[in-house]
């Protein structure tokens, strides 16, 4: 349950494409495209340790949206007992998160030292969750806490978010 409320909201940010033409005439000799920088991996670049720290199990991982890449996007996932946690990393500024509708009560933060954009995503599960997107050389890279629905008396997400941040953060790029 929890993470079908995380693919919706993955979902909704990783409807952006971008359409190639070819008009058919004959390319220049040389170089066409310029290479963008790899994104950062979540999936391969934070260890187990810091996950189960974290609060989460690390056998849980789930890469992409329920499994399937979104382009543009490197996502991972994982669960614990009281909540799961999803890091995200885009080429996107995050300014684009501001302007996107449905996210909503943004506010500065700083976690582990490190400044950020918090913000909640409206619909039924915006008491659930909590996001934080941090700007990097590539983009942004976004932590995501969502709480367990099925328990009650959990800390607010937001809470949660502060604390995975202080273990995860450090070890997001700049």
């Amino acid at each position: 349950m929890k993470r079908a409320g995380t693919a919706l909201v993955v979902a909704g940010l990783a409807v952006v494409g971008l359409v190639g033409c070819d008009s058919g005439e004959p390319r220049s000799k040389g170089p066409t495209t310029t290479a963008k920088p790899a994104l950062w991996n979540p999936c391969t670049e934070i260890s187990d340790a810091a996950l189960t720290e974290a609060g989460v199990d690390p056998t849980t991982e789930e890469k992409g949206v329920a499994g399937i890449p979104q382009s543009g996007w490197e996502i991972c996932g994982w669960a614990g007992p009281d909540y799961s946690i999803t890091v995200y990393t885009t080429n996107k500024p995050v300014a684009d998160f501001e302007q996107k509708p449905g996210n909503v009560d943004f506010r500065d933060v700083t976690i582990a030292g490190r400044t950020g954009r918090e913000f909640k995503v409206t619909g039924a599960s915006k008491d659930l969750g909590c996001d934080v997107v941090f700007p990097a050389s590539t983009g942004v890279v976004q932590l995501q806490i969502f709480n367990s629905a099925i328990k009650s008396g959990l800390d607010d997400p937001c809470a949660y978010l502060e604390r995975v941040g202080e273990v995860l953060v450090p070890l997001f790029p700049n």
